[in-house]
């Protein structure tokens, strides 16, 4: 069974926090952040709304999208570090309030690269045949762990969610390869105590490396050459690695998703929005061969090609 993507949907907060606006709070420029960063504003939620909250409106439109109802779902994902608490998990919040009562749930740690474990488990399942529709979420509120007075990570980072709904597909369609990856002894580069803490240099030495790497690696278990890539969707971290990226296969400028100028790092949010970001604006179509590639805090990394359409 041919598992992929029969619905999508996203969720980003209405309050924009520009470079300006970081500027009068911390020792930073908007030329700082944007050359360095790619940045240009990021969303933040406010304190009535948790991870959940946002979790679940993206959720909603991706089964809107999918044209299923919360009863069809046989199990739902949610790729998070920022739970609303230890638990019950956001996946079981987000199933009471989708009414998903036929859904198995849980939450996956992996960071900036959950979407891509999420996506990639669930998958299985499919193409097991043990489960028809499977719903992943990427969803985080980093705002509640950033330290302000750290001008290096602070600046980074945003709020959202994007959804989307796992089914069978037509022949050729779909998931066609797939690479996950860890390095624990990474850990110490990217990781929380209280707030986010994290080892720039060797943060972005990993992710130039391994980001362009498993683009490549996921095309030949496919069978497929760069010149096949229609689109590269990246996790949206940083503008130069994602170019690292792009480079490495090769792909006009035109052909990466860019979204950070708008979202910021959004975490396992950021590949979700950007496929709808291009969606809405007509860069993706049926049959494009996309590969999608991000990595997190773990040290942790995930790829997947895929074929766009049911």
């Amino acid at each position: 069974m041919n598992a992929g993507i029969i619905g999508i949907g996203r969720y980003t907060p209405e309050k924009i926090v520009t470079n300006f606006d970081l500027e009068k709070i911390m020792d930073t420029s908007d030329e700082w952040i944007r050359t360095r960063t790619g940045i240009e504003e990021r969303r933040f939620a406010d304190d009535a709304m948790d991870t959940s909250d946002m979790a679940f409106l993206a959720a909603e439109k991706a089964l809107e999208n999918a044209g299923i109802s919360s009863e069809e779902l046989d199990l739902i994902l949610v790729a998070t570090v920022t739970p609303d608490q230890p638990f019950p998990s956001v996946a079981c919040m987000i199933q009471e309030k989708l009414g998903a009562k036929n859904a198995a749930a849980m939450d996956i740690s992996a960071a900036c690269a959950g979407f891509m474990y999420g996506v990639i488990t669930g998958g299985q399942f499919i193409q097991t045949n043990a489960y028809k529709n499977v719903l992943v979420v990427g969803v985080e509120k980093l705002s509640k762990i950033v330290n302000w007075e750290d001008r290096n990570t602070a600046v980074l980072f945003g709020d959202g969610a994007g959804a989307v709904v796992l089914g069978p597909v037509s022949e050729g369609k779909g998931i066609l390869s797939f690479e996950l990856g860890a390095d624990g002894t990474g850990g110490k580069h990217l990781y929380q105590d209280e707030h986010i803490i994290m080892n720039g240099r060797e943060v972005f030495k990993f992710a130039v490396r391994q980001m362009g790497e498993s683009s490549v690696n996921v095309l030949e278990k496919a069978g497929l050459s760069k010149e096949d890539v229609d689109f590269l969707i990246p996790h949206q971290a940083n503008i130069r690695i994602m170019e690292a990226s792009r480079e490495r296969l090769e792909l006009p400028v035109e052909k990466m998703s860019k979204t950070i100028n708008k979202y910021g790092n959004t975490s396992a949010a950021s590949i979700p929005i950007s496929i709808v970001e291009e969606l809405e604006a007509g860069k993706i179509k049926d049959g494009d061969l996309l590969v999608m590639v991000g990595f997190g805090g773990g040290l942790t990394w995930g790829a997947i090609a895929l074929r766009w359409g049911r």
